[in-house]
């Protein structure tokens, strides 16, 4: 995304009727932004140009998808070898979001899991196979708010 790129009211406000209902015709999302069709397709077709809009997606129920543990889990890595640990920590399957963080901890991974010996395998297994990886802990996430992805990989049965 360049750098120079501003958003607008009209630009903010397209954009949250977006994440709220990304299905939404370009009529139904000119008049609940309160603009002309024209204005909200050349405006949606610019937020997609700058990498403002990076994709559409649907909100999906992991539970109900089969992936009924979730965690997050902190890690400490080798402060030089950061960029192949994020390499290795994003090819483990299960792992949803991965983040570099300041504090405490280096990392911050999201991992879905079918249930917990996956996520005992993902943690005693994948993490700790991967030399650049210092040290781990894992949170079980008891309850969600919001939409969050599933897993990019299919997951053992």
């Amino acid at each position: 995304m360049p750098k120079d790129v501003r958003l607008d009211e009209i630009d903010a406000n397209l954009l949250q009727h977006l994440v709220s209902d990304g299905r939404v015709s370009m009529n139904e999302l000119a008049a609940r932004a309160g603009v002309s069709r024209a204005t909200a397709y050349a405006r949606v077709e610019r937020l997609r140009r700058d990498g403002v809009i990076t994709g559409f997606t649907a909100t999906v129920d992991a539970s109900r998808a089969g992936y009924d543990v979730t965690a997050l889990i902190l890690l400490n890595v080798r402060q030089g070898d950061w960029r192949a640990a994020r390499e290795r920590l994003l090819a483990i399957p299960g792992v949803v979001y991965l983040a570099m963080t300041s504090g405490t901890f280096d990392m911050v991974m999201l991992v879905r899991a079918v249930d917990v010996h996956h996520l005992r395998d993902v943690v005693l297994g994948e993490l700790h196979d991967i030399p650049q990886v210092r040290s781990t802990q894992t949170i079980f996430v008891l309850e969600e708010d919001g939409p969050l992805s599933l897993p990019r990989r299919s997951q053992p049965a």
